[in-house]
């Protein structure tokens, strides 16, 4: 993705969208998802205003991994300058209630299980693990050889699409 804020909002209902076709961390609550978006957007934010600078010749990715009824683990990279987490200020803190910047990370982690820094700060890792109930449910697909398959992407084309297979145990984003 470029670093322009506006490309973040396509690149993440796109992203959202295969997360909620993949099932991978529907839960009892609907509110999955939302969070799982809330963090991204956030990530993604930090990526493109923080890391790269707006610097229309820096990238962003993204990498999506989805374990069925299990887990999401979601890798946002930047290609800026290495930054500590730790030295950022805590947003809760009375002198930083009313600035404008440094809520994001605060965010990513409390939507988030796990939130990491990677590569100097240039990486941020997110994982979310589903429900019980979500578990249990994606262990009951699993042994139905008739479930739906979810394979596709957010430009797949459905009368292109093959037959429904056996669901796969890892699934790509």
């Amino acid at each position: 993705m470029p670093s322009d804020v506006k490309a973040i909002s396509p690149l993440l209902e796109r992203v959202i969208r295969l997360i909620e076709k993949s099932h991978c961390v529907a839960g009892e609550e609907l509110a999955v998802e939302p969070a799982v978006e809330l963090a991204l957007r956030e990530a993604l934010n930090n990526a493109v205003v923080h890391g790269n600078r707006l610097d229309p010749g820096k990238l962003v990715q993204v990498y999506c991994r989805c374990e069925l009824g299990k887990e999401l683990s979601l890798v946002v990279r930047d290609q800026g300058i290495r930054f500590d987490p730790n030295g950022i200020s805590d947003p809760l803190a009375l002198e930083n209630l009313e600035a404008e910047h440094g809520r994001g990370i605060l965010l990513m982690r409390s939507q988030m299980d796990e939130v990491s820094f990677e590569r100097g700060g240039t990486e941020v890792h997110m994982h979310k693990t589903a429900s019980i109930r979500a578990i249990k449910r994606s262990a009951r697909e699993s042994d139905n050889p008739s479930s739906r398959d979810v394979r596709g992407s957010a430009d797949s084309d459905r009368s292109k699409q093959s037959p429904p297979m056996r669901r796969r145990e890892r699934k790509t984003c």
